[in-house]
């Protein structure tokens, strides 16, 4: 029996269904979680989130947050998040060039903009590197507010 999978960022929900199993980054490293998983709460990283029921795979792109898994659901709370099917190439290339860019002539090493600039470019580079290795033949895009530059 598959366990209930559902995946959240703050301003929409990205999917909600059944899972045989979820992959997830999490900030120590990849989780895969099982129906009837033992209670966990943990952190997320950059990366990767996979479900897979039946033999279909939907993947996402997250940016940190929490994964909650109880016996019967796992929620994720994405900080940053979305379906790979979803990502805009040209905006995601954009990105990474603002970033490569800002780090160039950037701020000092260690301050919070020089933070925020190298996970700009780190996003931009999981979601550039998903869209092509994983999306499928392109379907029309909905429009996205959460995915992040």
């Amino acid at each position: 029996m598959p366990i209930r999978c559902e995946i959240v960022t703050q301003d929409r929900s990205l999917f909600e269904g059944p899972a045989d199993i979820v992959i997830a980054p999490g900030s120590e490293g990849e989780l895969g979680i099982l129906p009837d998983h033992a209670p966990l709460l943990a952190m997320l990283g950059y990366g990767l989130l996979r479900v897979r029921h039946k033999g279909e795979e939907e993947i996402f792109t997250i940016a940190g947050g929490v994964l909650e898994v109880r016996p019967d659901i796992v929620t994720v709370l994405a900080d940053v998040g979305e379906h790979v099917d979803e990502i805009d190439l040209g905006r995601a290339e954009a990105a990474k060039a603002r970033a490569e860019e800002l780090l160039k002539k950037g701020p000092p090493p260690d301050t919070d903009e020089y933070l925020a600039i190298q996970a700009a470019l780190k996003r931009s580079n999981i979601r550039l590197e998903a869209a092509r290795r994983y999306r499928r033949a392109r379907r029309p895009s909905r429009p996205s507010a959460s995915a992040e530059e």
